[in-house]
């Protein structure tokens, strides 16, 4: 399985900053999907989806990514501490 980014208007997978790719080989992939939240939200990039990828397409997950919404979960879990 492979842990991908990618934009939702246009399709595109995440292979650097600054750089896109319509071909899911050529895409960066993540560790697991927390390290691709945690970018996203580091680099307060939005409007992405979470694409894991496996060998047979018919079983690709598609989830969209709120990376406000997981930079304030993350920040109050911090703060309840």
């Amino acid at each position: 399985m492979r842990i991908l980014l990618q934009q939702k208007g246009t399709g595109l997978y995440f292979r650097d900053i600054g750089a896109w790719s319509r071909d899911s080989l050529e895409a960066m992939d993540f560790v697991s999907s927390t390290s691709a939240i945690d970018f996203c939200v580091a680099n307060k990039l939005s409007d992405l989806q979470l694409v894991l990828k496996f060998d047979d397409q018919k079983c690709d997950i598609v989830m969209p990514v709120v990376a406000e919404q997981a930079a304030e979960h993350r920040g109050s879990t911090t703060s309840d501490h």
